[in-house]
């Protein structure tokens, strides 16, 4: 090792899932909505001033800020914005989790928390799951330094009900608790209605599955306002202009179209019903995904072989390896209902053929 490469921080990084060139694939491995975002979001990018661009934007982002709160029914200094859920995650872990203690997040989640702990040196636990991908919330009844857990977890899918969610969170009054909230527009109940009640939650949520929103990249907080000052404080410690006029204007419109949001989610809920009995005719194995992805294994497929076979065929999903527990198992995304059945008629040519 050279003797400045002693000094430097180093990190195992987070692997995003592959991003196929091109444009005639069916892409069912990153989670995003196969539906264009809400048409209000054209018009505001096509009335846009592009005078603007050459002024630095907003570093409150107040008119997003305020489309958010307005949203949830919450005051405005209870919302923080950032460049995607990952942005503002990323800063809940350098403000909250500070005290030495190890933070708390189940054994299979998503793959960044452990990625943020190393970066920024903060001591963790894995949870084991149980037996049926589930967290149990007696294991976080216990001295810890903080907890972060999605709902709906990822990658099975499964959604912790709010009376658990509140489990935690009254075991847990000296630390800061984070729900991940990214996926909870298919199928769950949010945990805003328990900010009122405990100050020591921090939600966070993004634009970029249940808004069709991924490119822009928008993520959110809410919590509490001296929560969210503090938050702020540290993001202006380093960065002051995070986001940038086009997605706040962007943003602010497409969240406040209640009825395509509404419309939208509920197109992907009822594609993941069905795809579900699809897959069981199929003779898969799946938890019960309240998501807009499914987490399906089968008895007599390896899942990486079935994984291959739809690359080829120009269908991605997503595959991994680790941690071992997992390794049979295959996320995918719901598409539209002609990309799955293009997925379950791939699906059946191949499976007899093994």
């Amino acid at each position: 090792m050279r003797e400045w490469e002693k000094n430097i921080r180093k990190v195992v990084p987070y692997v995003p899932g592959e991003q196929p060139k091109e444009t005639s694939v069916i892409k069912l491995n990153t989670n995003e909505n196969p539906y264009p975002p809400a048409p209000c979001a054209e018009r505001a990018l096509r009335s846009m001033d592009l005078d603007l661009l050459r002024r630095y934007p907003d570093p409150a982002a107040s008119t997003l800020v305020k489309a958010i709160a307005g949203f949830y029914g919450l005051e405005e200094a209870q919302v923080f914005v950032g460049v995607g859920s990952d942005d503002v995650l990323a800063l809940a872990f350098l403000t909250c989790f500070h005290s030495g203690r190890p933070i708390l997040f189940p054994d299979i989640t998503y793959s960044f928390y452990d990625v943020w702990a190393g970066l920024f040196r903060i001591p963790y636990e894995t949870q084991p799951l149980d037996e049926d991908f589930k967290i149990r919330t007696e294991d976080y009844e216990r001295e810890n330094g903080g907890i972060i857990f999605p709902n709906p977890n990822a990658p099975t899918g499964i959604l912790l009900p709010l009376s658990e969610v509140e489990k935690i969170l009254e075991s847990n009054p000296d630390v800061i608790v984070i729900v991940d909230e990214a996926y909870i527009d298919f199928g769950g109940t949010s945990a805003v209605p328990l900010l009122e009640k405990y100050d020591n939650l921090l939600i966070a949520q993004t634009f970029s599955k249940s808004r069709s929103m991924a490119g822009m990249r928008i993520g959110f907080l809410l919590g509490n306002p001296e929560l969210i000052r503090y938050i702020s404080d540290c993001k202006y410690s380093f960065n002051s202009y995070t986001m940038n006029q086009t997605a706040i204007a962007l943003g602010a419109e497409v969240i406040r179209d209640r009825e395509y949001f509404s419309q939208c989610t509920q197109k992907i809920i009822e594609t993941r019903e069905w795809a579900k009995e699809e897959f069981r005719k199929l003779g898969f194995l799946f938890t019960d995904s309240m998501a807009n992805f499914l987490f399906v294994t089968h008895p007599l497929y390896r899942a990486e072989d079935i994984f291959s076979a739809l690359k080829e065929a120009g269908i991605y999903v997503r595959h991994f390896s680790h941690p071992k527990r997992i390794a049979n198992y295959l996320r995918i995304t719901v598409g539209t209902r002609d990309e799955m059945e293009t997925l379950f008629s791939f699906l059946k040519q191949y499976m007899p053929k093994q």
